[in-house]
């Protein structure tokens, strides 16, 4: 579905990704790992075509999307919910949804699109009129969720959405994210929890400074020693 070829990115002279090649099948979870700098947060933003790459490509079931404008990558069906939530703070819950739809024409689309994310986080319903900066943070990253599943995206990218949030609640968001993979929604995760990111994908990459160091299937990731010892605090 997803194929990143040899892409390369630098922040003006820091290198930030160097040569990474992963690819993403249909009805995958595939989770990228490893230390804050990293690069995970680079992939999934020069995926999304915020940032810009200076060699390497990105292909979308088929299609080179490596120059596309961000916003045409969304209608292409990748959508991202960012690293902190981003939600439009002084708009309702409900105000925040309907921008995450604006590519669908029909306001059916639209309902059904709110529906689906009420459905999915109650909290949400009951909170639809409340402005955005008065969530809790779990419920900001519900709606950050919600926002980027308006869109209809067949590719979701996560990117760490257990930041800042209380255990308890990590585990109901990984739930989710389990569910949305059940309904045929491809997803591609950045999780500094490595331990729970591995315990729900079906494969993984792990980066270490801009780089692909180990990957392979997720369950044999999680008992391998040197990740074990470097991520999962073994």
């Amino acid at each position: 579905m997803l194929a990143v070829e040899n892409l390369s990115v630098n922040y003006g002279a820091i290198r930030a990704l160097h040569q990474v090649t992963c690819r993403v099948e249909q009805g995958e979870i595939v989770a990228l790992i490893g230390a804050n700098g990293a690069g995970k947060t680079t992939i999934l933003n020069t995926i999304s075509s915020i940032v810009p790459s200076i060699s390497g490509s990105v292909s979308f079931e088929g299609d080179d999307i490596t120059r596309m404008p961000p916003h045409l990558i969304v209608r292409k069906g990748i959508c991202q919910v960012p690293e902190g939530r981003r939600v439009f703070a002084r708009m309702s819950v409900q105000e925040n949804l309907e921008l995450g739809g604006y590519i669908l024409t029909s306001k059916q689309d639209i309902s059904q699109g709110i529906e689906r994310a009420f459905t999915l986080f109650p909290r949400l319903a009951e909170r639809r009129k409340q402005d955005a900066r008065t969530l809790s943070g779990g419920e900001q990253q519900m709606l950050a969720m919600g926002r980027a599943l308006m869109s209809n995206p067949r590719l979701l990218l996560l990117d760490e959405p257990s930041m800042g949030l209380a255990p308890m609640l990590v585990e109901k968001i990984f739930e989710i994210v389990v569910e949305i993979n059940k309904t045929g929604t491809t997803i591609m995760l950045v999780e500094q929890n490595a331990s729970m990111a591995l315990s729900i994908a079906h494969r993984a990459y792990v980066l270490e400074t801009g780089e692909v160091v180990l990957s392979g299937d997720a369950t044999e990731l999680s008992q391998n020693p040197e990740v074990r010892k470097a991520y999962l605090g073994e």
